[in-house]
């Protein structure tokens, strides 16, 4: 390999994940699904531990929140917690909701990154073009599929999440171009 390690730069590495892939199962969608829930899983669970890092650092200094406040945080004067065994403790409970909210969280944002690149490949595919009708029509079905992720499942909030998922991965398509 020509790469020498004291050459090798962090910027280097990361530029080049875009470059080569980390699976081969023998066919580009199964490549570009597996790819999208890895890297999606890992910023899902990055953003869960610095979430709740966040709400223990809070709890810890004793500050008190108002105002523009995430409902994770205050609801109705209470706070509250996505984990409520997650309190700063260092305790197995505490530890063990951690890991059990991380794990779900990263579930959550990889099967939408999966979901969504697999929709969006097989239709342009199918298709024979990538427009933003393909992005309006994956970006609704992983809102679909997020929903039904949730606790509380209604009909308006999957309706709202399929709305929500094909604006923003329209606009997302339409802004491409222009930025």
């Amino acid at each position: 390999m020509s790469h020498n390690l004291e050459t090798r730069s962090l910027m280097g590495e990361i530029r080049r994940f875009d470059k080569c892939c980390f699976f081969d199962f023998g066919h580009p969608l199964l490549n570009c699904i597996a790819e999208s829930f890895v890297k999606a899983a890992g910023i899902g669970a990055i953003q869960a531990v610095s979430r709740e890092a966040y709400f223990t650092a809070i709890e810890g200094a004793g500050i008190e929140s108002s105002g523009g406040v995430p409902p994770e945080i205050s609801v109705d004067g209470k706070k509250r917690h996505r984990a409520p065994h997650l309190r700063g403790e260092t305790n197995i409970k505490s530890l063990e909701a951690l890991v059990r909210n991380t794990g779900k969280e990263s579930l959550q944002w990889g099967l939408a990154a999966g979901v969504y690149s697999g929709l969006t490949y097989g239709l342009s595919e199918a298709r024979g073009v990538h427009d933003w009708k393909n992005t309006a029509v994956a970006g609704a079905i992983t809102g679909v599929a997020l929903a039904l992720t949730t606790a509380d499942i209604s009909h308006e909030q999957i309706v709202q999440c399929a709305i929500t998922g094909a604006a923003i991965s329209t606009a997302a398509n339409l802004l491409t171009g222009i930025f």
